[in-house]
């Protein structure tokens, strides 16, 4: 009558989906009771027989068994009765346990070892996609591939011998079946302006903006390629030599004539190029939705939006230091960071402290929430961590293959003229003209 309770509850949107706990205790624990009460009424009844028979306690005979017996009939019909109801719990119990695993709430909140990749989650582009569109891979295999996977994950986390940081590690399915469901790798998206704001270590926290016209590119309807993506929409290959595809030494093309070619690091190890990997959206969108901040690209991005408040003297430079600050754990960080930064004030500049203080407050409030979003000392996730392919001024990222350095035997080497990919319109202005221009200063 609980179970039943709570999914009649649950129908009309009050089942507790704020507590994921609740989920797993009705979803997931009390179900389970439910069967193996079923289960056990089965072996009792067996038990029971069996001692009968050791003990040499059953009747030679039996009462005759009557469809027309009105006792007979009534039990009976209660048995049908039960079983019907059993099936229909118990199949509820399946759907709603199975279901409930498949929740952003499940995999996020509950498995607390997923704390960084939920909080990069959430504030992603991805936010409302459920994790199991872009982690489960189509069909039954992939169905019961993840299931097997997950439950030796689980039993990892209960036995705590699971990695710390935990890495994806090519376990993402390939983009053909996730990430293109959604997204037409073909359309031709053009150029892109990127307009990104930063802060400089003195005083007055100096503010430059640097502009670039990103080539995104794609196909077109005449099936003209162009741009980042128009490059890689061919059959490309590579290995790479560590888990996180961040140093790769060879790369093989297969040409619009079919042939193929080959690019490799001179010097480098001979990889073992037997089973190479397909180049796909996820060989670039590593981190498309479980992006994590460089510590000043966080801060700068922040202070754009107004706090922490660049009016506050030297807050780019002091709050770095912070953000950068070695922490046992995010409690640690958490008390330390606020109340530095309000030392900071106080001692340093008690004007700006008494005539300012609201501003420090919220400014180190933010410094924490950077933090919070970012670190996670317990799963040994620190600045840099999770590097992003997108660009490369953060990591290798596009570098990792277009370095100068891939060169085939016929002396053909991997581009890397910058002006393929974007043009720097302005760099490190304090009030760039074209942003005038545009009306965007």
């Amino acid at each position: 009558m609980v179970l039943v309770g709570f999914w009649v509850v649950a129908v009309f949107g009050h089942g507790g989906s704020s507590n994921p706990y609740l989920g797993i205790l009705f979803d997931l624990l009390l179900p389970g009771v439910f069967i193996l009460g079923l289960i056990l009424i089965l072996v009792g009844i067996l038990l029971r027989r069996s001692f009968l028979l050791s003990t040499d306690q059953v009747p030679s005979f039996f009462p005759e068994v009557s469809i027309h017996d009105p006792v007979f009939r009534h039990g009976l019909d209660i048995a049908v009765a039960a079983t019907f109801i059993n099936f229909i719990i118990v199949g509820i119990c399946c759907y709603r346990g199975v279901a409930y695993m498949d929740t952003v709430s499940f995999c996020g909140n509950t498995c607390h070892v997923m704390a960084p990749e939920n909080a990069a989650y959430h504030v992603s582009s991805h936010a409302g996609v459920a994790c199991t569109e872009c982690h489960v891979a189509p069909g039954t295999a992939g169905y019961i591939h993840a299931k097997v996977n997950g439950t030796k994950q689980l039993f990892m986390v209960l036995v705590d011998h699971y990695p710390r940081p935990i890495m994806a590690n090519h376990k993402v399915p390939v983009a053909s079946s996730t990430c293109l469901n959604c997204h037409n790798a073909n359309a031709e998206l053009g150029d892109k302006l990127v307009v990104t704001q930063s802060f400089a270590d003195d005083a007055v926290n100096t503010q430059t903006s640097s502009v670039t016209v990103l080539h995104v590119g794609g196909k077109d309807a005449l099936g003209h390629l162009s741009g980042i993506h128009g490059a890689h929409l061919g059959k490309i290959e590579y290995v790479s030599t560590d888990n996180e595809d961040q140093n790769i030494p060879w790369v093989r093309k297969t040409n619009s004539d079919g042939s193929t070619t080959e690019f490799v690091v001179a010097g480098a190890p001979t990889p073992n190029t037997a089973s190479p990997r397909l180049m796909d959206c996820i060989g670039c969108h590593n981190r498309a939705a479980h992006s994590f901040d460089t510590a000043e690209g966080a801060l700068n991005k922040m202070m754009a939006q107004g706090s922490p408040s660049s009016s506050l003297p030297f807050l780019h430079k002091e709050g770095l230091l912070l953000l950068n600050g070695k922490y046992v754990s995010q409690s640690e960080a958490k008390a330390r960071i606020a109340s530095s930064l309000v030392t900071f004030y106080r001692s340093q500049y008690p004007s700006v402290w008494n005539q300012q203080r609201p501003a420090v407050q919220t400014s180190a409030d933010t410094l924490v929430k950077i933090y919070m979003s970012n670190v996670f000392p317990a799963m040994n996730v620190r600045w840099g961590t999770h590097p992003n392919n997108i660009g490369h001024t953060d990591s290798l990222g596009c570098f990792r293959c277009h370095d100068g350095n891939h060169t085939s035997t016929a002396g053909k080497t991997i581009t890397n003229d910058c002006s393929i990919c974007h043009n720097l319109v302005v760099s490190n202005e304090a009030h760039p003209k074209v942003l005038t221009d545009l009306g965007m200063n």
